[in-house]
């Protein structure tokens, strides 16, 4: 098998997913994704017309988002006509997904230079929603599906996880302060600068060059006046028979009680972003002055029971270090989306994780999570602090909808 170099990861900055508020809401899906794609050539100097294939996450792929937006971000991005691209769903795993099919593209020997990543413009894709009142979900109304697998919506799940768990809101709002003060310093200390682009409007001028979610004058105080944030949804009727997600719920554990501690506070944010990675085959990058920052040692994926959705990051994280031959223990650090305050905690909780190994520049409690992005950012985000730390080994993993987790371990290597 083929060994597979990281050369180079780019993300936009994370706005406001919300129209008439967030600085990229305006702009086109296509070109946040160009706007990555352009600058990785342009830093790299890659001959696009080698790039066997630009593969782009994104998890709402209707109107602006939809006709293969890898394809369509590549040709704007003003890449050789012979890039082609294809675009992929597995809800929040989709970015990192995308890097990990890249990966298996080269080490089976079928391809040399891949672009991976993903996108989405959450502002676009919750202002195409045809009604308002009910979040994004898995929830497609298929009654066969519902009576093999009741899904509940992805925020019952958290409540649901942590009411099992004995998880306390408490915890989840010590996890989102550390989580905005983690942030909060990465960012005073530029440590995202070397992955950031700035995102233009069509007319030249600048829509965003930095974060634009994160509150770092969070308090437990602001914390602890929020409503959670899925106490009526729970009861919503998803038909006019008055099926509700406490229903879904109680089809599987029908004498819980849900305690509803999930609220905005430690909850994953709303945001716009695009992110992509630069991988290829030793020999390709050799012969064409392409300096690796890593190489991949395994990639993975792993399922849970859909009911609760969010727990598959445990298993995945596990089947990745098998496979690459590695102990949990000997990872220097870990990135894991805070889809929600659960996910993370879960996580460590359940692999004996030190938390000063995890999300040390936050994560999606403090920065958000453009859903079909997130992944390749992780996995960016991770190799720029291996290398701020001059560590060697990391792990990247997220939970995506319907029960599933990609994960992926890297290690940095020194340029050859």
């Amino acid at each position: 098998m083929n060994e597979v170099w990281i050369i180079d990861a780019a993300r936009t900055p994370r706005g406001i997913g919300k129209v008439g508020k967030g600085a990229l809401a305006d702009i086109h899906p296509q070109r946040l994704l160009s706007t990555v794609l352009k600058s990785l050539q342009e830093r790299n100097n890659l001959n696009t017309a080698d790039v066997d294939d630009v593969i782009a996450g994104c998890g709402s792929q209707v109107g602006k988002q939809s006709q293969c937006i890898a394809r369509m971000a590549a040709l704007d991005a003003g890449w050789d006509d012979q890039a082609t691209g294809f675009s992929l769903d597995r809800f929040c795993g989709s970015g990192m997904t995308a890097v990990n099919l890249g990966m298996m593209g080269i080490m089976s020997g079928q391809q040399d230079l891949v672009v991976a990543g993903g996108v989405e413009s959450m502002s676009y894709g919750m202002s195409q929603s045809q009604n308002p009142l009910m979040p994004p979900t898995q929830d497609s109304g298929n009654t066969h599906l519902r009576e093999i697998h009741p899904i509940p919506h992805q925020g019952v799940c958290a409540d649901v996880i942590a009411t099992l768990e004995g998880i306390t809101r408490e915890e989840c709002e010590e996890l989102s302060l550390e989580s905005q003060r983690r942030a909060d310093i990465a960012i005073k200390e530029g440590r995202f600068d070397k992955s950031v682009v700035p995102v233009y409007k069509d007319d030249g001028s600048l829509a965003l060059d930095k974060e634009e979610f994160p509150r770092p004058n969070t308090t437990q105080e602001n914390l602890a006046a929020l409503k959670p944030a899925f106490t009526d949804l729970v009861n919503y009727p998803l038909d006019e028979e008055g099926l509700t997600y406490k229903k879904l719920v109680e089809a599987t554990y029908p004498d819980l009680e849900i305690n509803h501690i999930h609220h905005a506070g430690i909850s994953s944010g709303v945001v716009d972003g695009a992110a992509a990675v630069v991988l290829a085959s030793p020999e390709y990058a050799k012969a064409n002055g392409l300096k690796p920052r890593a190489r991949i040692l395994a990639v993975e994926n792993a399922g849970c029971e859909p009911e609760l959705m969010l727990n598959a990051p445990v298993l995945a994280a596990q089947k990745c270090a098998k496979r690459a031959g590695i102990n949990i223990e000997d990872i220097d650090l870990f990135e894991v989306n805070e889809a929600f305050a659960v996910v993370p905690i879960k996580f460590m909780r359940d692999l004996g994780i030190n938390p000063d190994k995890v999300n040390v520049n936050g994560s999606a409690m403090a920065l958000g999570h453009p859903i079909g992005a997130t992944g390749a950012i992780l996995v960016g985000t991770l190799l720029d602090e291996l290398e701020r730390q001059n560590l060697k080994t990391g792990m990247a993993t997220l939970c995506a909808g319907g029960g599933m987790a990609p994960a992926i371990i890297i290690e940095r290597m020194d340029a050859v």
